[in-house]
């Protein structure tokens, strides 16, 4: 199984206008550690939220990135 994960606008739309990062992990664990290292990165890309697929199944979606 591969993880990988969705970058969505604020309403939830998925973000395909630029070019973003299409990392692919071999699991769950390295796929939360890379989010946590680019998470900034992807803000300043236009990225507002994350969803983790594992193949095509949803494993949590409308992770937020910015800090409140």
């Amino acid at each position: 199984m591969t993880w990988r994960w969705r970058y969505e606008n604020a309403k939830g739309g998925e973000v395909t206008d630029r070019p973003l990062p299409r990392e692919v992990f071999p699991s769950q664990a390295d796929a939360e550690s890379w989010i946590g290292e680019n998470w900034r990165d992807l803000v300043d890309a236009g990225v507002e939220q994350v969803a983790l697929l594992e193949e095509d199944r949803v494993e949590y979606a409308g992770l937020a990135l910015r800090p409140e």
